[in-house]
């Protein structure tokens, strides 16, 4: 095949993280912490607001696990998490030897729904379990309805760690993903908005609480001349030269949100006349997404018009596109876990697609998957 393969997500370089890499190059530091990671830290604290602190870690997933840590999540403590997420929103609350608690999700975000939530905590707290947190996502960019779940978390005294590992730049009510919850986490893996390669952040709005965060991030070394241990550490700093492509990327933060939203129009044109399609859009004016990956449900009564066949006929032209997350309570790993909802997410996830999404999508990919959706759906 002739035709170049278009992937789901590609990141997408500016042109500047050559510069920091050498700069980290040049001065030796090619190691965890350093100039470019506290360079990095202080850019996202700008682009967040002055009240935010920020942790770069190596990923997200060990900024959820320092985030329960900081929540002081034990063994047999209980967690409930949004059940439609990828599996690094969970496996941390394990990391703990703690159980996880998984929620359904509602219909209009996809996120944790806040009736199944409420019931989900009153019965934990029926059975003697009142949850130590609640780790709410912000599923493909699209933001949870922050509202009515912070009202129920703090009518508990429920703490909340926000996995806004998928929505750096999205908004609700003009207010930025990641700065709602106790905690807030970021991703910056290879096929977010940004990418260090691999790496992670903590949000805080607690200097205090952030300098803790590298302190368990570097080992939980004590203030001693000699190599000495009181608390458990973990080997989770970013490293010097993944900072250093990140405050590269940072350059470009605001004009890759602009491609994703500009793609989302883009499937927008496409599906508005196709009935049998719901192009995952935000609910209303309060809800701003980064629109990180495009996602569709197909809603089709006829048998051979369905995400897989749809999946298989974009693979044959090169073109990636993937189901849905499959819901954690459907997991092998999870699955003995108590949940508590319908199956919200169980429909989501057996009618629904993700398409490329990229910020570097050419003119010409998108002709090519106009193309085979429209041949499609004719």
């Amino acid at each position: 095949m002739n035709n170049k393969r278009i992937y789901l997500s590609l990141s997408q370089q500016s042109g500047f993280e050559q510069e920091y890499v050498q700069k980290a190059l040049n001065s030796d530091w090619i190691t965890s912490g350093g100039p470019n990671v506290d360079d990095f830290e202080n850019e996202l604290q700008q682009y967040f607001n002055e009240n935010s602190f920020i942790a770069a870690l190596n990923s997200g997933t060990s900024a959820i696990h320092l985030a329960l840590i900081l929540l002081g999540v034990k063994l047999n403590d209980e967690v409930i998490c949004q059940s439609m997420t990828f599996a690094a929103s969970a496996n941390p609350i394990l990391y703990q030897g703690a159980i996880p608690i998984f929620v359904d999700s509602e219909h209009e975000t996809w996120n944790i729904c806040p009736k199944s939530m409420e019931i989900a905590i009153k019965d934990r707290i029926k059975k003697g379990k009142k949850p130590k947190a609640i780790i709410a996502v912000h599923l493909y960019g699209m933001p949870y309805k922050v509202d009515e779940i912070h009202a129920i978390a703090d009518r508990y005294e429920i703490p909340i760690i926000e996995d806004s590992a998928e929505a750096l730049g999205s908004k609700y009510r003009g207010k930025k993903c990641g700065t709602f919850g106790t905690f807030g986490i970021l991703s910056f893996n290879g096929n977010k908005i940004i990418t260090t390669s691999s790496g992670g952040a903590l949000i805080t709005d607690s200097k205090e609480l952030k300098e803790k965060a590298i302190f368990y991030a570097t080992q939980s070394r004590d203030k001693a001349i000699h190599y000495q241990h009181s608390e458990i550490g973990y080997n989770y700093r970013m490293s010097n030269i993944c900072a250093g492509i990140g405050l590269g990327q940072m350059k470009i933060l605001n004009d890759n949100i602009n491609k994703r939203i500009e793609n989302h129009n883009f499937y927008k044109n496409i599906f508005h006349a196709i009935d049998e399609v719901e192009l995952f859009d935000n609910l209303n004016d309060n809800f701003y997404s980064n629109y990180w990956l495009n996602t569709i449900l197909i809603k089709s009564n006829n048998k051979d018009r369905n995400v897989e066949n749809l999946r298989l006929i974009l693979e044959k032209e090169d073109i990636e596109s993937r189901p849905l997350w499959k819901p954690m309570h459907l997991q092998p790993l999870f699955e003995k876990y108590p949940y508590y909802g319908g199956g919200v997410a169980e429909k989501l996830f057996n009618n629904g697609l993700c398409l490329p999404s990229g910020s570097n999508l050419t003119k010409e990919d998108k002709n090519r998957i106009e193309k085979v959706i429209r041949t499609f759906f004719k």
